[in-house]
């Protein structure tokens, strides 16, 4: 039995969810998700809490992760359409900037050119300074377009210049020492 699919949801006031055609539909005052339900898991609303049951003819092992998993994802909707959710990078280095154009992210990074990013549709972006702010609801998709920034120009070990998670801890390695008269 899976420890995490076990636990109801519990839904916060001001968020309705609905079960229907065998897809989950989450609304709350941030906006609206939706997702599949994995065929044959069942879910229920009991009062304020969503219920999820696994399929039985599955595989135990295979049963418990997908359980665990969906309630995880469902979980993190309802949390998204609550509160959001948001990821800050750092740019670190000497001419390394960042700016929102409309729906394009303008980065210097060091290149020969700007780089320029589409920002997705449901994810906000802001730039203060040197800290570039992904926002919006889905877990999943502001995780993703902030991994897609970090891995254009990612931290390297030796001045520390790059795009990093803020608050993200980068192991400095020291530079080559200078080769000194040889005594023989």
């Amino acid at each position: 039995m899976s420890r995490i699919g076990k636990k109801p949801i519990e839904i916060p006031s001001g968020v309705t969810a609905l079960v229907e055609n065998g897809e989950l539909k989450v609304r709350g005052p941030k906006g609206e998700l939706s997702r599949d339900i994995f065929p044959g898991f069942g879910v229920s609303l009991e009062g304020s809490n969503l219920v999820i049951t696994p399929p039985a003819g599955i595989s135990e092992k295979k049963s418990n992760s997908l359980w665990g998993l969906y309630r995880s994802l469902f979980s993190n909707m309802i949390e998204g359409v609550h509160k959001g959710y948001e990821k800050k990078l750092e740019i670190e280095g000497t001419g390394y900037r960042a700016s929102v154009e409309g729906a394009v992210l303008n980065l210097n990074l060091g290149f020969s050119h700007p780089v320029r990013v589409d920002i997705p549709k449901g994810i906000l972006c802001a730039v203060d300074k040197s800290v570039i702010s992904v926002s919006g609801i889905d877990k999943e998709a502001v995780g993703e377009f902030a991994a897609g920034i970090r891995r254009l120009r990612t931290v390297e070990p030796y001045k520390g210049k790059g795009v990093r998670y803020q608050g993200e801890i980068v192991r400095r390695k020291e530079g080559k020492k200078a080769a000194t008269a040889g005594s023989s």
